[in-house]
């Protein structure tokens, strides 16, 4: 019985375990991909939507990798090359289409710039994902490309839910939401990451519960929902900041602490 347990396995082919999460991967490009053809045929709902599901499917593939044990150099690679096209490409080439391209030139400069801030925001992620792990793979360095591409896309998000209370002028929120999202992208800004969020057996049937909740509201009020979703991370950027410097002083308190102990010994 111990032996049958031993060999037991999710995947037992190592060659199977590392092609699954690639093929989500790719999967995840396809759409990202689509929400172009989408976007170039002026249907911006399911633009929105491909890119939504672009970004599900580049937060499953990496776990579902390490779920398995099918981590691989390739599919790292291959990770950061998927987000460039679906959290680069396709939100810049959306929202030129929807509102840019009135601004001429300076519109397609704005494109042209945030993709290049997603290109150094992922080199930046492949050089610091090297490093050994600490307390601070809690947190990301600026926002991640996915997010950077959803709320690129907000003021389109925010057009398409029907709320009425605030008038906005999108020839001028739309640059000024370019460049604020790019300088995050490239910023050293922290930002909460829920890669390494341990959650108690305890906790289970409740965050099953939310995320079920969550998934309800965005098929009944789809735009909606992620438009309040949109808002709340913005709203927790600053919060992340003050609990990262926050423990960061705590840590510097307490390597200062133990310093002292190997002085007096």
């Amino acid at each position: 019985m111990e032996q049958h347990k031993k060999n037991l396995k999710i995947v037992s082919n190592t060659k199977t375990r590392v092609i699954l999460p690639n093929i989500l991967t790719l999967v995840g490009v396809c759409i990202g991909l689509s929400s172009i053809k989408f976007a170039l045929d002026a249907k911006y709902e399911l633009a929105i939507i491909a890119v939504f599901f672009a970004a599900i499917i580049d937060g499953l593939d990496g776990r579902i990798a390490r779920l398995i044990k099918g981590t691989s150099k390739v599919g790292k690679e291959l990770d950061s090359l998927t987000d460039v096209i679906s959290f680069g490409v396709a939100p810049a080439f959306i929202m030129y289409f929807w509102s840019l391209n009135n601004l001429g030139k300076f519109g397609w400069l704005l494109c042209l710039i945030y993709v290049v801030c997603v290109v150094l925001r992922l080199a930046r992620f492949n050089v610091n994902s090297n490093e050994e792990p600490s307390w601070r793979d809690n947190f990301f360095e600026g926002i991640p490309s996915p997010a950077g591409g959803i709320l690129v896309l907000m003021p389109l998000i925010y057009s398409l839910t029907g709320f009425e209370f605030i008038k906005i002028s999108f020839e001028i929120l739309v640059p000024i939401f370019f460049i604020t999202i790019s300088l995050l992208l490239i910023s050293k800004f922290p930002t909460y990451s829920l890669k390494k969020i341990v959650v108690p057996r305890s906790m289970t049937i409740f965050l099953l519960f939310v995320i079920v909740l969550y998934f309800g509201l965005l098929l009944l009020y789809t735009f909606k929902a992620m438009f309040v979703s949109g808002m709340l991370y913005l709203i927790f950027i600053p919060i992340s900041l003050v609990h990262y410097f926050k423990i960061n002083k705590k840590n510097i308190i307490q390597n200062t602490i133990e310093d002292d102990h190997e002085d007096i010994l």
